[in-house]
């Protein structure tokens, strides 16, 4: 199935980059080439990525690389990456008060 990354997923990409890039541009390019080549198990095995855990929807899906959470959706003839995000990130954006 084809895997498509969204305005905001490659916007993700790209601030990981940059962040990573002010010490190392090499490291910066190994990180985003792992998180972008996990598009091949996304492709190929849709549903091995857990539900994410912050929402109840069954494709809505997530596989882990590193620190970061690649969240996709899984739809009829594709598949969107919606958000690559730190595990650490509040993707709901709750307050803990």
């Amino acid at each position: 199935m084809n895997v498509l990354w969204t305005k905001n997923a490659k916007a993700h990409l790209d601030g990981i980059y940059k962040y990573i890039a002010q010490d190392s541009q090499e490291y910066a390019k190994r990180i985003v080439d792992r998180l972008t080549l996990r598009s091949i198990q996304i492709s190929e095995y849709p549903f091995s990525g857990r539900k994410v855990p912050e929402y109840d929807a069954d494709k809505i899906r997530e596989v882990i690389e590193g620190p970061y959470r690649i969240i996709y959706h899984i739809k009829q003839d594709q598949i969107d990456v919606l958000a690559v995000i730190h595990g650490a990130m509040d993707i709901l954006g709750s307050s803990k008060n």
